[in-house]
């Protein structure tokens, strides 16, 4: 199972980024567990500095930007 992790405080950009992400996920037909990190403390445990960011495993692999379902759907899989 691939752990997703939309790190960002709540902001609209965030919302929509972690909104195209479940979407990606479904799209992708993978087994998917998700997550949404908005405690300042852990985003930047991640090394993040700008959000919205998406981790995948543990990984950081976008930020700062929010990309097309499509595109999301290529990091995750």
């Amino acid at each position: 199972m691939k752990k997703l992790q939309v790190l960002g405080p709540g902001c609209p950009k965030c919302v929509e980024l972690a909104k195209r992400t479940e979407e990606a996920a479904r799209a992708a037909g993978g087994d998917y567990e998700m997550e949404k990190v908005s405690d300042l403390s852990k985003i930047m445990a991640f090394g993040v500095m700008v959000t919205p960011a998406l981790a995948v495993d543990g990984e950081v692999k976008m930020v700062g930007q929010v990309p097309s379902v499509a595109e999301i759907k290529k990091i995750i899989s």
